[in-house]
């Protein structure tokens, strides 16, 4: 089996691609950071699987094809694909610079849109697969202070829902994760407790467990929430 994770150096890119090495899946992971990517892979192929990488900027369409071409290339079929890469950016939208929308558009939205396309057509033609967006409690809640942030993040909520639609006839699983506040780099300097947040590793355990379950049965989202504080 193979799988194909976006961000996966970090947070919960990280957690995710580390818990599908541990489950045998072979990998092919992409960040922006070449040497992180190295040592990242390094570290997966200890669980004796296949690894291969290739430093990407997912803003960049360019960029992101050659990634798509690349994985069919070294690794051959996808039958997961997580899109993780994003960009959190708070701001009023009123107040924020438009730059900001427009790279939070490409990274968390637009990526997911070509990855989805390119893979979920050989999804589709094999009759098999399944596709898991990142989404976030802000795909559904306005969150204060992230304007930009949610209107993405919401509009990557619908994009799953239209894949999961069009793909269900041909038995391709699309399943929406939506965090809440998770103790990742967004987080970085905060003054709570690490226990307070959700955690990566609950999101790649929600993946491994939505894997884990019938041929029949697909999850259409799930929400995951701190238990201490609203977020």
């Amino acid at each position: 089996m193979n799988a194909l994770v976006t961000g996966a150096t970090k947070g919960i890119g990280r957690a995710t691609a580390l818990m599908l090495a541990q489950n045998g899946y072979h990998l092919s992971i992409c960040s922006r950071n070449e040497q992180e990517l190295a040592d990242f892979a390094a570290e997966l192929q200890s669980f004796k699987v296949k690894v291969v990488y290739l430093a990407t900027d997912c803003s960049d369409r360019q960029a992101l094809q050659h990634f798509c071409t690349f994985t069919t290339s070294e690794l051959g079929p996808i039958d997961v694909l997580v899109n993780n890469a994003g960009a959190f950016m708070p701001g009023a939208l009123l107040e924020e610079a438009e730059e900001n929308f427009q790279l939070q558009l490409l990274l968390n939205l637009h990526a997911p849109y070509v990855l989805s396309r390119y893979f979920g057509k050989m999804m589709k033609q094999r009759s098999s697969g399944h596709i898991f967006n990142i989404c976030s409690i802000a795909s559904k809640e306005n969150v204060i202070n992230a304007g930009s942030y949610s209107v993405t993040k919401t509009a990557l909520l619908s994009l799953n829902h239209v894949l999961r639609q069009e793909l269900a006839p041909y038995n391709v699983k699309v399943t929406a994760i939506l965090p809440g506040s998770t103790y990742t780099a967004s987080w970085e300097g905060t003054s709570l407790p690490k226990e307070q947040f959700v955690q990566p590793e609950d999101i790649a355990n929600t993946i491994n467990a939505i894997l884990s379950l019938s041929a029949g049965v697909n999850v259409d989202e799930v929400v995951l929430k701190p238990q201490d504080f609203k977020s």
